[in-house]
């Protein structure tokens, strides 16, 4: 769950620096976004070095509204070297929406997992300036060392870049060494750094933690993305701070970051710098507004939220530290709170939630919604219907939630599309609702589930294999 969230919020944040990029662009009459289907989406996807995918629905108000951006980003990006090439699919029958940044594998995943070394030029050609690349250094190309080393190259060649070599004077950056050893080349802070522990389990930690930077930068430049998602695919907690790059205070505050990172470097935190004006997606997914830039967000495994907004450069390092030390509250995105709550169907946002749900002692159907989705909307006059129904029993509300604008615990309610209809009784069993849309089906699926008089209701045996798997 956790990496899947890695990725979405990832690709809205590559999202929103792709239209912030073109906003000002004219775009000739050639389409350059790429139309995938079934039959040609394996073979798109892996004859290139670097593609964005948009799994869309047609019906959807916001891939209607990001087309246009969309068609203009892939035109720009048509001219990086190497190209970025955006494509789109059709995810309404097939997919899950949702959108995939991947690198092609194709190549990588050919011939031997790790290259030898056996000149200059060949060193110049593997080590670049611009990427992270494992060299393992032995005196001879046998051994213990150097077969535990081969192995966890094939383990992790889709990844990273692995070679070796017996002759370390051919390596550039540094010192020679003496082997066995493993030396991992990256563009970003120390620019290169050793160990000697060939451990499997050890020598993939190693890899994995040295080639991410001590802070992963957010911003236009497409040669930080690969570590956006490395970034994103760690398992630590998460600290975002996002400022204007341009602001007055902006390399004032940088140096304070990359001091407050230093400092807590090895303790299960990753840090990341937001240039703010590429990071509106990221704002609108956290629900964030632009006026509280300088702003911190902690996002821990478990998706608890840790907000700190407007920040001072002192204050960087000692609400970090408040946060270790569980001094914070979590932070949960909602929508105001209704002063006026009097229409059949209830409004549910993320601060009330527990109160109207999870406390109220009341049987409760609760739509999770998206104000573009059609589908949601035809819903609409069906669940009025339904919620007048039982306004002669005050122990069953109908209600719904902007799952767009609210947060809600996923793991209690897995929401993938819109609508999804979750029921929870007054006991505290929740059920997925599964049937037709129809008034007289809502109905009959409540009075089954429902807990009547104060007594919980026996779960049949389908709602509760319906909770386990919750």
């Amino acid at each position: 769950m956790a990496m899947r969230r890695g990725y979405a919020l990832f690709s809205i944040l590559a999202l929103s620096l792709l239209a912030s990029s073109v906003r000002s662009e004219e775009t000739e009459t050639k389409e350059f976004v790429l139309t995938l289907d079934h039959s040609n989406f394996t073979d798109t996807i892996n004859k290139h070095d670097f593609i964005v995918v948009e799994f869309y629905a047609p019906w959807c108000g916001h891939c209607k509204q990001l087309a246009p951006e969309y068609e203009k980003a892939a035109s720009e990006l048509s001219s990086n070297v190497p190209p970025v090439v955006l494509a789109k699919i059709d995810a309404s029958s097939r997919f899950r929406v949702s959108l995939l940044s991947r690198s092609s594998e194709t190549e990588k995943q050919s011939g031997p997992a790790s290259f030898e070394i056996k000149s200059g030029e060949d060193a110049s050609e593997v080590v670049g300036d611009k990427k992270v690349v494992v060299v393992g250094v032995f005196p001879k190309l046998a051994g213990s060392e150097f077969d535990s080393f081969l192995a966890t190259a094939e383990k992790l060649r889709s990844d990273y870049d692995f070679a070796h070599t017996s002759d370390a004077k051919l390596l550039p950056r540094g010192e020679s060494v003496t082997g066995p050893v493993v030396r991992l080349f990256k563009p970003f802070d120390e620019l290169f750094v050793d160990s000697k522990d060939f451990d499997g389990e050890a020598l993939e930690k190693f890899v994995k933690e040295s080639s991410i930077p001590l802070i992963t930068v957010f911003d236009k430049d497409p040669n930080n993305h690969p570590y956006v998602i490395k970034f994103f695919d760690s398992p630590n907690t998460k600290a975002m701070f996002f400022i204007n790059f341009t602001g007055e205070s902006a390399e004032t505050l940088k140096s304070k970051y990359r001091e407050v990172a230093t400092s807590n470097k090895g303790q299960g935190l990753s840090f990341l710098l937001g240039d703010a004006e590429n990071s509106q997606g990221a704002f609108q997914y956290f629900g964030l507004e632009e006026s509280q830039v300088p702003l911190i967000i902690i996002q821990t495994a478990d998706d608890k939220k840790y907000l700190k907004t407007n920040v001072e450069v002192d204050q960087i390092g000692s609400w970090i530290k408040d946060f270790k030390d569980g001094k914070v509250s979590p932070h949960k995105k909602s929508q105001p709170v209704p002063t006026e709550n009097n229409e059949p169907v209830k409004v549910v946002v993320g601060e009330s939630l527990d109160d109207m749900v999870f406390n109220s002692g009341k049987n409760v159907l609760l739509e999770f919604y998206a104000p573009w989705c059609g589908h949601c909307q035809k819903l609409v006059p069906i669940l009025d219907e339904v919620a007048v129904s039982y306004q002669s029993d005050p122990s069953v509300v109908i209600a719904k939630l902007d799952a767009t604008a609210n947060d809600f615990p996923r793991d209690t309610f897995d929401v993938k599309g819109f609508p999804t209809i979750y029921f929870r009784s007054a006991s505290g069993n929740v059920v997925l609702y599964e049937g037709d849309r129809t008034k007289e089906d809502f109905i009959s699926f409540i009075d089954k589930n429902k807990d009547t008089a104060g007594e919980p209701k026996t779960e049949d045996k389908t709602a509760e294999a319906t909770k386990d798997e919750l």
